[in-house]
């Protein structure tokens, strides 16, 4: 009878051992779960709720809460544990990197493009990244797959799969023309000359593409990548500056030729040989080309009276050599923020945006804006519109009123968006689909 009362009690601890561990698991879940709501509404509220480039998507059906996905990523509440699943919360801040779809254990994230409201255009390639033109091909941003260590990997491949299907008959100068000379452009450049192609590169700007835009400081790379010609490079917190220095010295000693400020204007084939021309004129032949100009495009002007003096510009390199001047900068996205923290320090700025509030920004940039605009670091003019430019001012409208107010002014950086390469890709003949979402990357 004792030995039965024993194990009764045992069985009984045992079991309020379980109990008291099940509450407590599932109180953690649902304060999780409610942290990952709140997180959400605010999303909404702040506008990032909605995807802008690539985005992961869960099936819940095969999710099993490891919460790998949520560790492996990098930034900071793309994905939360809700209910005992993972979700989405701030999608429009993914950039694509992939990691929570190497990570999941189960394979229940694939990667998107595209929603039902909001439809993104992307040209069709083949898995070889041929376009419907043989011989033009496209790798990189542009056709859907962002971050620089997945472009690099792209042009890479993109390159491998032109030098096993190039049509050595053909008579041109060149066996590739790279158009772009970002991650993908001079990753494809590198792996076309180390497999014995005549290869020649044609930026619009200068090299290293967008990325040669973003300050000197920012970390642009938090993860290794293979570099043909150089190998790994195990860089971690990689900066603009140091990523620009090692294309430059890989680019110098292998005798590469990256042409800057070309801007390609027209690609035309003819018995099998591309004839490409610049808007300055210049004409090049080649058997294949590889489009890797990312989805930035042409920057977006404001088209208003002195927008062509030397005082404007749409990209800030150096912000560190520039003090002491009254400088306004047109935008109210992360260029534009970013742009606007880099000067503050040593400059008198004012961010004119025609929103009432921004929308869209990084959450640190969201932090830091606010910071600055509280201790009065900056000037911030919301609903505000730039109606003229002059030697020594600038002119703007403030909540749709008529009157015009001037500010002293000594340079104007515009960050208004670029007008994507649609209209240049369908010039050229490729085939272009509006995908209103649509899986890019999933398991087999």
């Amino acid at each position: 009878m004792e030995v039965l009362i024993e194990q009764i009690a045992i069985y009984g601890i045992t079991a309020l051992l379980i109990v008291g561990i099940l509450f407590i698991y599932i109180r953690k879940q649902r304060r999780e779960s409610s942290e990952v709501d709140e997180k959400i509404t605010q999303a909404k509220e702040d506008g990032l709720h909605e995807p802008v480039s690539l985005y992961p998507v869960i099936d819940p059906n095969r999710c099993i809460k490891s919460g790998a996905c949520v560790t492996a990523c990098p930034e900071h509440d793309i994905i939360g544990i809700r209910n005992g699943r993972a979700t989405v919360i701030n999608t429009s801040q993914c950039i694509g990197h992939g990691a929570c779809f190497k990570a999941c254990p189960v394979e229940a994230i694939s990667l998107w493009i595209g929603t039902e409201k909001r439809g993104v255009d992307l040209p069709n390639v083949d898995a070889n990244f041929q376009t419907n033109i043989q011989g033009l091909y496209i790798a990189g941003e542009i056709g859907g797959m962002g971050l620089i260590r997945n472009a690099v990997t792209q042009g890479r491949e993109a390159a491998e799969n032109i030098v096993k299907a190039l049509n050595k008959s053909a008579i041109a100068e060149y066996d590739l023309l790279v158009v772009g000379g970002g991650p993908a452009g001079i990753s494809a450049t590198l792996a076309a000359k180390k497999a014995g192609l005549s290869v020649i590169t044609l930026e619009q700007d200068t090299l290293g593409g967008t990325v040669a835009t973003f300050p000197r400081s920012k970390i642009i790379m938090t993860h290794p990548m293979d570099l043909p010609l150089y190998g790994k490079v195990k860089l971690f917190e990689t900066n603009k500056m140091e990523l620009l220095n090692l294309w430059n010295d890989v680019i110098a000693k292998n005798d590469i030729t990256i042409k800057e400020n070309s801007k390609v204007e027209s690609i035309v084939k003819a018995d099998n040989v591309f004839t490409v021309e610049t808007i300055t004129g210049e004409k090049y032949t080649a058997k294949s080309v590889l489009l890797a100009i990312g989805r930035r495009g042409t920057p977006r002007k404001l088209n208003v009276p002195g927008e062509m003096s030397e005082k404007v510009a749409y990209r800030l390199l150096e912000p560190e050599a520039i003090s002491g001047k009254k400088i306004v900068i047109v935008g109210g996205g992360d260029s534009a923020v970013e742009a606007a923290l880099g000067l503050c320090d040593q400059n008198s700025v004012t961010l004119s945006y025609r929103g009432e509030n921004f929308t869209r920004l990084k959450k640190r940039n969201a932090e830091l804006i606010h910071e600055a605009k509280d201790n009065g670091k900056l000037n911030v003019k919301f609903n505000t519109n730039l109606t003229s430019i002059d030697t020594k001012s600038v002119s703007y409208t403030e909540n749709s009123a008529k009157e015009i107010i001037t500010l002293e002014n000594d340079l104007v950086y515009i960050f208004a968006g670029g007008e994507l390469p649609t209209q240049f890709l369908k010039k050229i003949g490729i085939q272009v689909t509006t995908k209103y979402g649509e899986a890019v990357l999933k398991h087999k």
